[in-house]
């Protein structure tokens, strides 16, 4: 199982990025997944998630700013980032819990990570 994660970039402040998350292998379900943030000198910063079923919650310094969703049919997890500020700057990660073929559980997996860099 793998995470790809896309879309990252530097950006002018107020302006979008989307960011893309593809799952590839052998899965037999994914469920919540995850975008989550590091800055500079900070801590991992779980950034937005949604259920399986679509339930969606965001932190609150994003809301009204990022969206997130997921297309269960291509096993992709999108981050669209709106109004961005230099406060958004990090490398941001998805992660899934994924259940493999073969595995009885779910488990977490992490993609490599995307920088996001706003600044004039």
């Amino acid at each position: 199982v793998q995470l790809q994660a896309s879309g990252g970039g530097l950006v002018h402040p107020g302006g979008s990025l989307r960011l893309s998350c593809v799952v590839s292998g052998t899965i037999e379900a994914i469920n919540g997944m995850y975008w989550h943030r590091q800055a500079p000198g900070k801590e991992l910063e779980l950034v937005a998630q949604m259920s399986r079923s679509g339930v969606m919650t965001v932190v609150e310094s994003v809301k009204g700013r990022f969206t997130i969703a997921r297309d269960n049919a291509r096993n992709t997890l999108f981050l669209q980032m709106d109004s961005l500020k230099p406060e958004d700057t990090a490398v941001y990660y998805c992660n899934a819990l994924i259940r493999a073929t073969g595995r009885a559980g779910s488990q977490s997996y992490w993609g490599q990570g995307t920088q996001v860099t706003v600044s004039s």
